[in-house]
């Protein structure tokens, strides 16, 4: 197995260019500052974002378990734990894991998305939180998802339709931001396109909400496809 240097640890050269692209995730220097984002500038953010994404799921009272698919050092894992959601958590990164197994108290996978280790509804729910932007066949991942999560999918993501995502690409052109290079960005509508794609033949209904507004606007969240995050529910009704 050939093996190379990544940030501070060593790492699989077939691992470390998953999706044949370098991922941010396989390099330590960023890997083991993750938990930090949301302690600081990212602090106010992330209370929003979990409070669109809960009111979301709890639109459905049959999800009492859920496998968070990119789940990285169980930032929203332990979450899920809090609001009384029996949660797993799963991530292709081993750097992420070995955090994660320091900061969370349930069961953890390394695996990859696209091939999801578990039997056929398995969990109640699929989550997926600031991952799913990395996928290169999101239509797969939400396949799996559905075959794995019995009731539905919860997502929460970077929205397109933000000025931040401009100022992340031109970060990028500087050479100051490495966490969005092989990140795609999506709107509700362009998302829900994927999802109807992903999962044709199915009886489901889609719930979304946006949030991530600037902290003067006199609303937080709202059903405008504009906003820095939004959250989304796929609830199937083709089970009981």
């Amino acid at each position: 197995m050939e093996i190379e240097k990544s940030g501070h640890g060593l790492i699989p050269k077939q691992q470390q260019n998953w999706q044949n692209r370098a991922e941010w995730f396989f390099n330590r220097e960023h890997t083991d500052t993750y938990e930090q984002w949301y302690e600081g500038r990212y602090k106010r953010a992330e209370v929003w974002q979990k409070r669109i994404m809960e009111n979301l799921v709890a639109t459905d009272p049959r999800v009492k378990s859920l496998l968070e698919f990119g789940c990285g050092t169980t930032r929203f894992t332990r979450w899920w734990q809090e609001i009384g959601i029996e949660a797993t958590g799963g991530d292709i990164s081993p750097f992420m894991l070995s955090q994660a197994l320091h900061l969370f108290n349930g069961d953890l996978v390394m695996a990859d998305s696209h091939h999801m280790p578990f039997k056929d509804h398995s969990f109640d729910s699929l989550a997926f939180v600031t991952t799913f932007e990395y996928y290169k066949d999101p239509v797969k991942v939400i396949q799996e998802a559905a075959r794995v999560g019995k009731y539905g999918i919860i997502m929460g993501m970077m929205n397109r339709n933000s000025p931040k995502v401009a100022r992340r690409r031109i970060q990028q052109v500087f050479g100051k931001n490495p966490f969005y290079v092989t990140a795609t960005f999506y709107t509700p509508e362009k998302l829900i396109g994927i999802i109807n794609k992903a999962l044709r033949g199915r009886n489901y209904t889609i719930e979304w909400k946006c949030t991530g507004l600037p902290h003067w606007f006199p609303v937080q969240q709202w059903n405008l496809p504009v906003g820095d995050f939004f959250g989304l529910y796929v609830k199937f009704n083709d089970v009981a």
